[in-house]
């Protein structure tokens, strides 16, 4: 059974899958009349990276592990992965002309309170894992039961 830190990098990789089809599959995007094809072209690229990038992070964390250190190992890249795509959307509000929003849909922003909670559930998420790993490797945490 997968444990807490597991669940919420679960919820950023379903969230970067289908996240951005529920963003952007309307008026402001997609359907925006104002868009030109290539516009369009980008966002459609956006969407897609946004369903791989969270695709590997879910195979990444889910993936069997011969041992613990493996298993770490694909931890740390299920977070890193899965941490790109939100990387990548902040990084967007410092190219030069750019808004969170286009003029007739609001100031918009929400992306950083977005990005914001996916930062803090991949980082709680890895060091919940971390964590419970530190368990299967037979060396006791610093003041468990084991360690007295």
């Amino acid at each position: 059974m997968p444990g807490v830190g597991s669940v919420l990098i679960t919820l950023v990789g379903i969230t970067t899958t289908t996240g951005c089809f529920l963003a952007d599959w309307n008026e402001t995007h997609i359907y925006n009349t104002r868009w030109p094809p290539h516009a369009k072209f980008h966002n459609g690229q956006t969407m897609s990276m946004g369903v791989a990038l969270g695709l590997t992070t879910l195979w990444y964390l889910y993936r069997p592990a011969a041992t613990v250190e493996i298993k770490k190992h694909y931890l740390s890249t299920s977070v890193w992965v899965g941490s790109l795509y939100w990387i990548t959307q902040i990084s967007a509000f410092f190219y030069p002309g750019s808004l969170p929003a286009d003029p007739e849909f609001g100031e918009g922003g929400e992306q950083l309170y977005i990005c914001g909670t996916m930062f803090i559930f991949l980082l709680l998420g890895l060091w919940l894992e971390q964590r419970r790993l530190e368990t299967f490797d037979g060396t006791p945490k610093p003041g468990s039961r084991k360690d007295k």
